[in-house]
């Protein structure tokens, strides 16, 4: 009986088993990419309510058994999630979409990264799509109107030529107003170097002290935070892209005078009789030699890049070559630049992740440049060539100018030309000690170098006296960059905590080697030629810089975050008394969309952010704590050596601090269809670093002291959305500004007449180099970029002379009376415009219809002030008779006869009535509007002969500009050391209208 009721249990048992059995189906398939068809692999596979799970292969390769009627759900990072209801398939291919909210849900920041809705600094983040509209070498041209609150002075239209970056406003009076530039984790400097845009897959910009302040005494000015691209897990895939196009010298509102408009103009003159050219007659009516097109040409640029990516979760590699070429649109001015970069992520162990990498460029540059000084100076009845098409010599006496040199003689035989090496090398890694606790290891090593060498010719005008000469210039930098970092991110409940605590350490050595020599036979070009040494020169400079830092995250059901992070910098140019120097912030937000009480289903999401904290900075000199001898040339006497005192230290300068309070709200509403951002702060930066002059009685003429305090407040604001968006069709639009107010609050006090400490204003250059430029004045309760000049009256109705203002004031500074005069001498400097604008910043717009996309980009600028100085010699009203004209702009007019209401006051030959001396005649608005490009691109299916995409694109850039500015172009470039300008000078190289045919390829 018993045999018989076990037979019959396993009978039953066996029933059911078939029975389960038969319920149970195997899948298989394949997920890929929907948008570029390649396979995904370590894509969930789970099949719902159940721990019944499998991962995709690395060709994206599944299989799974599961029981008719259930669900599988198929989910990766990334992507949205998909669910598929099991009837009778045996195979289901899945195409995954993109979620673009996960993938913008993770912000690089500060030596981390963190989810955006979990942000509590104010930070903007481009990607890098977005800043390849524009063509050239220098990624911080890219950014210009990109971003709220970043101010771009753009590079000229020179090959190769670079930006300058100010993040809300100038913070300190000494050194550089450059962000300070991280890539990859690693600290770079105030500049990008040689970065090729192509391989950049997002920057993010940090601008308020929650944001910063993890960086400390080299956040001062704002920090860049550039993200390169990386290898995405999957097959291997090739991408090519190519741009060619050709470039046009746009010269603005400066239109120089011809033959005909010159001799009509000189002939006007009141005392015309008394020109004395050497072939002052009517024919030069029909001299005409146009400087302007000789040295112009349409200019070509070519740029290829190639990168090749692919790997498994255990290895994957990316790697990129490039190469941009570009003849300048003035002529005899080549620039090349050859780029690579390769980065490795290896994982041997669930633990352990290596990723070296190793990043070079070469920029190599011929220099045999046309003046562009000459292209608006030279008299259009000079050519220098004579009858027979040969070159004339210089001081040609069939030359109306006679004394002036022919710049093409020279260009027969002198040039320049200088290559820079630039190479980096990473070995990093990350060891994970927990599943909440990782190691991270950054270890970078940065080697530049730099050769320039010059020949002119004994023949040329600046050879002849010495016999020629020829220069050659090396320097060469290493830069050292370690960071070792524990990082901890743990979850619990409806807690979150997350941070780091670090040590840097940061060191760099420069040498340089600057040797001149004379006396050669022509055509040799290498020193040891020379029959006398000139010059030799040669420095080395080192500095340091450590540090520890702490950042730490907190949020609550998120809801509720908090952030703190410390930092303590050591540096080599500080005294003892001051070396280590401690930078903070505090910061929270508040995702009010996350509370019960909210309503409001058409707001996607609503967050405060509050921020408090400091930064700092460093003075630009090395070593201002030291007293120090110079043993140079000068300091010798009769060929021995010598040392004479060239600085007083100060062992108590300390750190310029920057303190940084803020308030901001981010918005996404109507489906994200909708977006805003508004940011409101205030900078205060004390112990401002400066230069203060002494009296000059020990050979040192000033010494590095913290002089006052300056302040820095404004608003940006950032705000677009979808006007349109259905399947086919989308056409959005974003507008960001920005406007900051700057003030010098404090300034230090020095001695009066009677013993009394007071403060005096300071009195500083325009920068531009130029004798006779403009002036401007830092005194308290004024921005440091205020214009003092004489003020312009306009021009006598009665006799045609110039006036300017001549003012009384009581010795509070306030006004009295106010006159005019005639005698440049009697007027009164006042302080007048600011270079900085009200309001600046971009709009861009994008249409996109089934495969075909449309974008235009614009930037524009309100309520700054541009110092003209070109019209001092280009609108002399007669003083200046060696150079061309301007030609009179609508709306300018000529003083002629008494009772003439005029612009311009009369014209003399050799005129002394000192009309265009420095003054705030030439001071303009630089408002503007630009088109800075505008780009129609089309994607090609090619998916049958297996190419993932194929994009061919039109773009035109700086199409057009809106502005009265009279000059070349509102945006003045910056000078060589990457100031930004707010004069410019008589020789400007125009900015460079380009149209661009490109070609992307991904198979």
């Amino acid at each position: 009986m018993k045999k018989t009721i076990n037979k019959g249990l396993f009978l039953l048992m066996l029933i059911f088993t078939f029975a389960a059995q038969a319920q149970e189906i195997s899948i298989t398939g394949v997920v890929t990419d929907a948008s570029s068809a390649t396979p995904i692999p370590g894509v969930n596979v789970v099949e719902k309510n159940t721990t019944n799970g499998v991962a995709t292969d690395f060709d994206g390769n599944y299989s799974i058994n599961v029981t008719s009627g259930s669900v599988l759900v198929f989910s990766s990072l990334g992507y949205l999630s998909q669910e598929i209801t099991i009837t009778n398939q045996t195979n289901i291919d899945i195409s995954l979409v993109e979620d673009a909210a996960l993938l913008d849900e993770v912000v690089v920041v500060g030596y981390s990264t963190q989810k955006r809705e979990s942000l509590t600094g104010s930070l903007q983040t481009v990607d890098g799509e977005e800043l390849r509209n524009v063509t050239t070498p220098s990624v911080e041209n890219m950014l210009n109107g990109k971003a709220p609150g970043v101010f771009v002075a753009p590079g000229s239209g020179r090959p190769g030529s670079r930006g300058g970056v100010v993040i809300r406003g100038q913070a300190t009076l000494s050194g550089t107003t450059s962000p300070l530039w991280v890539i990859d984790g690693v600290i770079v400097g105030s500049g990008a170097g040689e970065l090729n845009p192509e391989d950049i897959e997002s920057m993010t910009i940090l601008k308020d002290a929650a944001s910063t302040s993890i960086y400390g005494s080299q956040g001062a000015n704002g920090v860049i935070v550039v993200t390169t691209k990386r290898a995405k897990m999957g097959k291997t895939s090739v991408n090519i892209s190519t741009k060619l196009g050709f470039s046009q010298l746009n010269n603005g509102n400066t239109k120089m005078m011809n033959g005909a408009e010159l001799y009509d103009t000189y002939a006007s003159f009141s005392n015309a009789d008394q020109i004395s050219f050497p072939r002052w007659n009517a024919d030069l009516r029909n001299s005409n030699f146009d400087w302007w097109n000789l040295a112009t040409q349409s200019g070509l640029t070519r740029n290829y890049n190639v990168s090749i990516e692919g790997g498994s979760e255990t290895l994957r590699s990316f790697m990129s070559v490039g190469l941009y070429d570009e003849q300048g649109a003035v002529k005899g001015y080549d620039y090349k630049r050859y780029n690579f970069r390769f980065k490795t992520e290896y994982k041997p162990f669930d633990w352990l992740t290596v990723k070296p990498a190793l990043v070079g460029s070469l920029r190599d540059v011929e220099d045999k440049q046309y003046s562009t000084t000459a292209m608006y100076s030279n008299l259009p009845w000079d050519s220098p060539f004579d009858e027979n098409g040969n070159l004339v010599p210089h001081r040609y006496n069939g030359w109306v100018n006679s004394a002036s040199t022919n710049y093409l003689y020279d260009l027969q035989w002198n040039h320049s030309a200088n290559k820079n090496y630039e190479f980096m090398g990473n070995f990093d890694f990350d060891i994970k000690l927990t599943d909440w606790l990782t190691f991270s290891s950054v270890n970078n090593i940065r080697y530049n170098s730099y050769k320039a060498k010059g020949y002119t010719d004994p023949r040329s005008n600046g050879g002849e006296s010495v016999g020629g000469r020829i220069t050659d210039y090396r320097s060469e930098y290493t830069r050292q960059y370690t960071n070792q970092i524990l990082r901890f991110n743990k979850g619990w409940d409806k807690h979150y905590l997350n941070g780091l605590l670090a040590y840097e350490f940061n060191d760099y050595r420069s040498e340089t080697l600057d040797v001149y020599g004379t006396g050669f036979i022509p055509g040799f070009e290498v020193l040891d030629v020379v029959s006398k040494p000139e010059r030799t020169k040669g420095g080395i400079n080192e500095w340091a810089v450590q540090s520890v830092l702490f950042n730490g995250n907190y949020s609550y059901d998120s809801k509720y975050m908090g952030q703190v992070s410390f930092r303590r910098d050591g540096a080599s140019n500080f005294g003892d008394n001051a070396k280590y120097g401690n930078f903070f912030s505090v910061s929270g937000g508040w995702n009010i969309d996350q509370e019960d009480w909210f309503k409001a289903d058409w707001v996607d999401a609503l967050k405060l952010r509050v921020a408090y904290g400091s930064v700092g900075n460093r003075p630009s000199s090395l070593y201002p704590q030291y007293d120090l001898y110079a043993v140079s040339t000068g300091a010798g006497y009769n060929e021995n050596p010598g040392a004479l005192i060239s600085q007083i230290g100060n062992k108590d300068l300390t750190w310029e601090k920057t303190y940084t309070s803020g308030v901001g709200i981010d918005a996404r509403m109507f489906n994200d269809r909708a977006r805003l951002t508004v940011d409101y702060y205030e900078k205060n930066t004390d112990n401002i670093l400066y230069q203060v002059p002494v009296t000059g009685l020990t050979g040192v003429t000033s010494i590095w002291q913290n002089i006052g305090e300056m302040k820095n407040k404004g608003i940006e604001v950032a705000f677009g959305g979808d006007i349109i968006r259905n399947e086919d069709f989308i056409w959005s639009l974003d507008v960001n500004m920005g406007h900051n107010v700057n003030k010098l609050t404090k300034l230090y006090k020095t001695k009066d007449a009677s013993g009394n400490y007071v403060v005096r204003p300071i009195i500083i250059s325009d920068g531009l180099g130029i004798a006779g430029s403009a002036q401007r004045m830092l005194e308290p309760g004024r921005p440091v970029d205020t214009y003092y000049l004489k003020e312009w009256a306009g021009v006598n109705s009665e006799n045609g002379l110039p006036m300017w203002y001549k003012v009384e004031r009581d010795n509070e500074g306030n006004e009295l009376s106010r006159t005019t005069t005639s005698n440049y001498s009697e007027a009164t400097f006042e302080k007048t415009g600011k270079v900085s604008p009200d309001l600046f910043g971009g709009f861009t717009t994008a249409l996109s219809y089934k495969r075909f996309d449309l974008n235009a980009v614009f930037g524009y600028s309100i309520g700054g002030k541009i110092y003209n100085y070109s019209r001092q010699e280009y609108d002399s009203d007669g003083t200046y008779t060696d150079r061309n004209q301007m030609r009179l702009r609508p709306g300018w007019s000529r003083w002629e006869k008494p009772g003439d209401i005029a612009t311009h006051p009369i014209a003399r030959y050799n005129n002394q009535d000192k009309g265009n001396a420095t003054s705030t005649r030439f001071l303009e608005k630089s408002d503007f509007l630009k088109m800075r490009s505008l780009t129609l691109g089309y994607n090609l299916d090619l998916s049958q002969y297996n190419i993932d995409n194929l994009r061919i694109s039109f773009t035109g850039e700086n199409l057009f500009t809106i502005t009265d500015y009279s000059g070349v172009d509102p945006e003045i470039p910056v000078n060589d050391n990457g100031a930004i300008m707010g004069s410019t000078g008589p020789g400007v190289y125009p900015a460079t209208r380009k149209f661009m045919l490109g070609l992307n390829l991904k198979f």
